[in-house]
């Protein structure tokens, strides 16, 4: 195999690429075993079932794979920096998104503890008059004092919850960042040493090829995740929407500022969405762009509260409108005329968002029944899941310009048929 060599390629053999048992030209490669032979060597029984190439072919073929895998890992390196970007920003969010989370419990309990003082204040004056007695108040400030007490511990073991959760989250992603810097620095060194030993002699290039390969794909096949971090939303308030049922309010919906496309039942209490739009006369305070309608009801003072059945719909948006506003300007403005929450199921993931300013909320269940409150005072509004008693999400400290009204919405339809309803809840009668 050796005599077949071009005898010029001999020539450029290194005066010490020689074989030091048979004093031979190293002009062969096993592949097998990664030496490389003389022609003798290649004689040996040894060698004999193995895949043996000539020095300039094995080295053509290696420089080959190297600077295939060298591109290929530049091409991952560019993924992975996106992987640690997209860490760090997570990393950005979360702590965000822990802060926002710590606002919500502080508002949800001091609602709470308003709406619990106020009771209390009531029930004193129904039982007692005007009569100051001390002795008859005395038992009602201990209850007062006890559910306050039991209030903050709830908080502060929300609270406590919260932070635990947010720390672990935290180290995670700490780790994930240390993780993808650490395949980074080896993605960005690996490739220079593959290009430094293509630029080598063929017999430096063969030494320790397979290992420069291996190493490589090892590299290369690495798969990296971001890392798994525990849902915040778990740390849910609950029982809210049972003590909010005192201020619920038998919302009815406005047919001149419904939607073409929106059908209301005769009660005014449902909306469903048609394919067709209807001829329906001119109004300027009509929704033309989103399926929308406003409830009838509009408030400047005082709490109310309304529930939704929004099980029957594929994509709905609940909340409030400025009565100010005119249905022709659907687009939410920077001005926040609306407070919204979105529900939208695509297959059989459901997901939530609020606005403004335009959040995910981390919620996967579909949601059967939504109930809504305001306090107008206050400039809170609150989402809640009906069905379990939680909080969704709420915004504190708003500042309402004028009146409010209700908004109800699905979404516009994209042809074929569509059955997506929506139903307001009448206020249960009390016995």
């Amino acid at each position: 195999m050796s005599k077949r060599l071009n005898p010029q390629l001999q020539q450029k053999i290194p005066e010490d690429a020689y074989c030091e048992k048979h004093l031979e030209p190293l002009l062969l490669f096993c592949d097998d075993d990664q030496i490389i032979l003389c022609g003798k060597c290649f004689q040996a029984q040894e060698h004999r079932h193995h895949v043996v190439y000539g020095v300039q072919e094995a080295a053509e073929n290696y420089k080959m794979l190297f600077q295939k895998i060298s591109n290929t890992l530049k091409e991952k390196l560019e993924v992975v920096k996106s992987m640690l970007a997209d860490e760090q920003e997570r990393m950005v969010m979360i702590q965000i998104k822990e802060q926002n989370f710590k606002e919500m419990i502080e508002s949800e309990y001091r609602l709470m503890f308003r709406l619990m003082i106020e009771e209390n204040e009531v029930n004193f004056r129904g039982l007692h008059g005007y009569v100051f007695n001390l002795n008859l108040r005395e038992p009602s400030l201990n209850q007062l004092t006890e559910f306050a007490a039991e209030l903050k511990e709830k908080f502060q073991e929300t609270l406590q919850r919260l932070n635990d959760l947010g720390r672990e989250n935290l180290n995670k992603l700490k780790e994930s960042e240390t993780r993808l810097s650490e395949q980074i620095c080896s993605l960005q060194q690996i490739p220079v040493e593959l290009e430094k030993k293509c630029g080598e002699s063929s017999s430096a290039l063969l030494q320790n090829a397979r290992y420069s390969l291996e190493r490589s794909e090892s590299l290369l096949l690495q798969c990296l995740q971001p890392a798994q971090t525990a849902d915040l939303s778990s740390c849910q308030i609950t029982g809210m929407s049972e003590m909010l049922k005192v201020f619920q309010r038998p919302i009815t919906l406005d047919p001149k500022t419904a939607h073409p496309c929106l059908v209301l039942s005769e009660d005014l209490r449902s909306i469903r969405l048609r394919n067709i739009q209807q001829h329906v006369p001119s109004n300027p305070g009509r929704f033309d762009f989103s399926a929308s309608v406003l409830g009838v009801e509009s408030f400047t003072s005082g709490r109310h509260y309304w529930e939704v059945d929004v099980e029957k719909a594929t994509k709905w948006q609940l909340g409030i409108c400025e009565d100010s506003a005119s249905g022709k300007s659907d687009a939410p403005k920077a001005s926040g005329d609306k407070v919204l929450l979105t529900g939208s199921m695509m297959g059989a993931d459901f997901t939530f968002w609020v606005f403004p300013p335009l959040r995910k909320v981390f919620l996967r269940e579909q949601m059967h029944k939504v109930g809504v409150f305001l306090d107008y005072e206050y400039g809170q509004i609150s989402f809640y899941d009906v069905t379990k008693g939680s909080l969704i999400y709420n915004f504190s400290c708003l500042t309402f310009q004028g009146a409010v009204r209700p908004l109800f919405s699905l979404c516009i339809p994209n042809g074929g048929t569509n059955s997506d309803s929506l139903s307001i809840c009448l206020p249960r009668v009390s016995s």
